[in-house]
């Protein structure tokens, strides 16, 4: 795994893990450890800088020691387009021209995400890149230039829908295909955790595989 130059990453966490009796999905426990703590194993070596996307009292993610951005939707709760604004708003803070969005619930997300990503998207930074796998696209796993802040804030403010896959219909994209399972990945690699079942699955899945 290789750093991306220029490529910063955000971990979306806000989900309400209703499914699962609330409280935060990615500090619930796969192998005896935080699933976050899975995802950042994977997602660390790829992008610099990196932080986590999430509401509340950020002191519960206090451990990581990453910056913590609140949502920036201009309405309510509105879903994970709010945390890609904060995402990209934070990112061009930074520097850098693209910004990797992934789910805090994705404990065997590809270890080459943001490079396959980058190279799809070419240059210069102006083209999304979005993951799929088995012929379905996961749009919040995407690679995003940060100059659409300005558009997905008045896409927030004017849309009747929040869709993450609507929004990047408005600008050029790419999607990249992933295979379904690898030696670093025993299962689609973005298997998401939503109910106990797949919680379960989980740490089966986990069990003797390196981070």
């Amino acid at each position: 795994m290789t750093v991306v130059r220029g490529a910063a990453g955000v971990l979306l966490a806000g989900g309400l893990a209703s499914r699962l009796g609330g409280g935060d999905k990615p500090l619930r426990l796969i192998g005896g450890r935080p699933i976050i703590d899975a995802v950042l194993d994977r997602l660390r070596p790829q992008v610099d800088p990196l932080a986590i996307s999430a509401n509340g009292d950020p002191a519960r993610f206090a451990a990581y020691g990453l910056p913590v951005l609140p949502d920036n939707g201009p309405r309510g709760q509105i879903g994970p387009l709010a945390g890609v604004l904060s995402a990209l708003i934070w990112a061009a803070d930074t520097g850098t021209e693209r910004v990797l969005t992934v789910a805090g619930d994705t404990p065997f997300l590809p270890k080459d995400l943001v490079s396959r990503l980058s190279e799809a998207a070419g240059t210069p930074a102006d083209r999304i890149a979005v993951a799929s796998s088995a012929g379905r696209i996961h749009p919040v796993f995407a690679l995003w230039p940060v100059s659409l802040a300005s558009d997905l804030r008045l896409f927030l403010t004017e849309s009747k829908t929040f869709s993450v896959a609507a929004f990047q219909k408005r600008h050029p994209s790419v999607s990249v295909d992933f295979p379904l399972s690898t030696a670093e990945s025993p299962t689609d690699p973005f298997f998401n955790i939503n109910t106990p079942d797949d919680l379960a699955k989980a740490n089966d899945l986990a069990k003797g595989l390196a981070p």
